[in-house]
């Protein structure tokens, strides 16, 4: 009797258990092709086409076909370092605004069957499908709707044939995950000879519903990108970065690919219609297509992070561009910085500290063990926990039961029941107390929070804020190593020497007399003065990890503490930015040239030559070619010039240019621009510096 009183308790507790149903779904949710778009999280662009060669951003559409002539394409090339950089597909532009296409269309004769390369024969596209596969990789297609070459654009016959170049793109090519349609639409172009202004409506011109049918009728596993989706939207800058508050759905129809609300596109909307999360796009370099005077412009690793955190980090994809160069290669400096990104990603996540720890809910669905607390670190993502349809404000605690430190906090929600959470917080249990250490927004797919050093026992997630009871897949807890790079050294105009590390928590060592510093070196605690000249090299080192950077050097002369500037532009607005230390401003004016600064030293000094940086800005940079320099004892009477010559090249490379001549005794420096080297007649400084005997 008291066996089967004991069967039959079981089976009750077993059809309980099975009884309780799942949350419902908090509309809307993403589709199947949406969630296989999600799991590939992190992959390539690539802008390689007629404006790699012409050197433009976006090219007018009459260039010929025999400027595409790369002397290296290795599409292989490309799809490996996507592959060691863990990315997981390659988005090509098939066709940018200037109407080439990269491959043998049969609808236009503007493209490669056109072009010197491989003789006519070639097919960037075919090639880059079959490097794709080869490596594992998802092939995905940028195809611009603008064309500033086509003698029909912005009549109803361009859509026939932008329409056959669609269907060309999508049925030769294999598998193709993604279909990205730009925003820039209409404008000054060739189109066909007229060379002429045409504008667009952008609403309806391209009657995007039936171009959509064209990708779901031969691609149905493809996401489709815009302004406004269908399926995958614009995050509404070029930057890379997300908002901190980032809701998936958006209230669709109030987009429209170029709509002038992309601002919207950073947060999406809690009350959103459609499911249309966001992809960060942001390219490696300033520009999206390569030009040689951005070699030195690749991003940091401290900046490939930051935006890591700040795209993936707050539920989007990442999307990084690589500007093909020339030879049709991603540039080295590029695979190098890539690289770098991908070390340090995969250091930061090596080791999960909450895998296999002890996790308590202050209520758990139904009491029910199929949403129980510990499937959030199971590393099963068709599990979760999950509350009582009432309960909206609920915890979850994790147990390291011993001193844990800890640096970064990943939680991921289930949103194939959508996205729910509106607010939530991260304690951490310290001395016996709980001590918030953050508090955040949205959470969606993933949300990464990089978190002060921290060393507690436990570490409480508590919701307090949702749309409905909260849904928890996967909850991670890492110790990230500290990001060891070499410091950034610079000096201001009144001769303090400041020395930065990207992370925190880390010590930096320097020395002033051009010896290599080391853990026995000066030990930089705040900025210093440093009025005459010398060698500053300094390192950063983690003294926990051992590690240490590679060694900074920056070379100082005379302080410019006395220095200003006198002469017709001694009141000009911003006109200090010239000597101020600071790299990322400058000078700039349109006045015809010849143009003269006056530098009054404040001082006689012994001068064996001078270094100019040109403006740094990407956008409508002021830049000098052409110069002279004279020297006068008074600032009236000025001597023939002591150099007068071209900075080569410097459009291509607007680095540090350093020009030498035999000593000269002088207290006053007039520098003057004779030429711009840019087509706008800008010319510029960010900064100005004397080479001192």
């Amino acid at each position: 009797m008291k066996n089967r009183v004991f069967i039959l308790f079981i089976l009750y507790i077993l059809s309980s258990c099975g009884t309780v149903p799942p949350p419902e779904p908090v509309l809307p949710i993403p589709s199947a092709r949406q969630l296989a778009w999600h799991d590939l999280e992190y992959y390539a662009f690539v802008h390689f086409n007629m404006n790699t060669f012409s050197d433009m951003e976006w090219g007018f559409g009459d260039e010929s076909p025999g400027l595409f002539n790369p002397t290296e394409l290795d599409c292989r090339q490309w799809a490996r370092v996507c592959k060691e950089a863990g990315m997981k597909g390659i988005i090509l532009t098939a066709k940018h605004h200037d109407g080439f296409c990269l491959w043998p269309s049969a609808f236009t004769e503007h493209s490669v069957k056109n072009a010197p390369w491989k003789n006519g024969e070639g097919d960037v596209v075919k090639e880059l499908a079959e490097a794709c596969e080869e490596y594992g990789l998802k092939l995905g297609i940028y195809l611009s709707p603008w064309d500033r070459n086509h003698p029909d654009y912005g009549k109803p016959e361009y859509i026939t044939y932008f329409r056959n170049q669609l269907k060309e793109l999508l049925t030769n090519y294999g598998e193709v995950f993604e279909v990205w349609f730009d925003g820039a639409n209409g404008g000054t172009g060739y189109y066909g000879g007229a060379n002429e202004e045409r504008r667009i409506d952008r609403e309806t011109y391209y009657d995007w519903e039936n171009t959509y049918k064209i990708v779901r009728e031969l691609q149905p596993g493809a996401c489709l990108f815009s302004d406004a989706g269908p399926d995958v939207r614009w995050v509404g800058n070029e930057e890379g970065w997300a908002m901190p508050t980032n809701w998936a759905p958006i209230r669709r129809n109030e987009f429209y690919p170029g709509s002038p609300n992309y601002a919207q596109l950073r947060s999406g909307h809690e009350d959103g219609t459609h499911w249309v999360p966001a992809e960060v796009d942001v390219s490696i370099r300033p520009g999206w297509y390569y030009h040689q005077y951005e070699d030195h412009k690749v991003k940091t690793l401290p900046e490939l992070l930051d935006i890591y955190y700040n795209s993936i980090g707050r539920n989007a994809s990442l999307l990084i561009n690589f500007p093909v160069d020339t030879r049709g290669l991603i540039h080295e400096n590029d695979v190098q910085q890539i690289l770098a990104l991908k070390k340090a990603i995969d250091a930061d996540f090596e080791k999960d500290l909450a895998a296999g720890k002890k996790v308590e809910a202050s209520k758990v669905r139904g009491n029910s063990k199929k949403y129980q607390a510990k499937n959030v670190t199971d590393n099963d993502p068709d599990s979760y926990w999950a509350s009582d349809d009432s309960v909206l404000n609920a915890t979850l605690t994790i147990d390291f039961e011993k001193p844990t430190t800890f640096n970064r906090f990943l939680v991921q929600e289930d949103i194939r029941l959508g996205q729910r959470i509106k607010e939530f917080t991260v304690e951490a249990y310290i001395n016996n107390k709980w001590i918030q250490i953050d508090a955040q927004t949205t959470i969606g797919r993933k949300r990464i929070l990089r978190l002060p050093e921290t060393t507690a026992s436990k570490v409480r997630f508590s919701v307090v804020d949702a749309k409905a009871c909260p849904v928890i897949t996967n909850i991670g807890i890492y110790n990230a190593p500290k990001v060891v790079v070499k410091p950034d050294i610079s000096r201001s105009k009144n001769g303090l020497v400041n020395i930065e590390a990207f992370d925190k928590g880390l010590d930096i060592f320097y020395t002033i007399d051009g010896s290599e510093p080391g853990s026995n070196s000066i030990k930089y605690e705040t900025p210093f003065s440093l009025e005459t000249k010398a060698t500053v090299k300094a390192i950063v080192v983690d003294s926990n990890e051992s590690s240490k950077s590679a060694v900074s050097v920056a070379e100082f002369d005379i302080s410019k503490i006395k220095w200003k500037v006198i002469g017709a532009y001694d009141k000009e607005e911003n006109v200090s930015f010239i000597f101020d230390g600071d790299i990322n401003t400058a000078w700039t004016t349109e006045k015809n040239v010849p143009v003269e600064y006056i530098i009054d030293l404040g001082e006689m000094v012994n001068l064996t030559g001078f270094k100019y940086l040109p403006d740094q800005q990407r956008w409508n940079p002021g830049i000098i070619f052409n110069y002279s320099l004279y020297v006068s004892n008074d600032g009236k009477n000025w001597n023939k010039a002591v150099t007068e010559e071209e900075f080569s090249n410097i459009r291509n490379s607007p680095v540090w240019q350093i020009k030498k001549f035999n000593p000269v005794k002088t207290r006053f420096i007039k520098f003057v621009a004779l030429s711009p080297a840019e087509e706008n007649g800008r010319i510029g400084i960010a900064e100005f510096d004397v080479i001192t005997q």
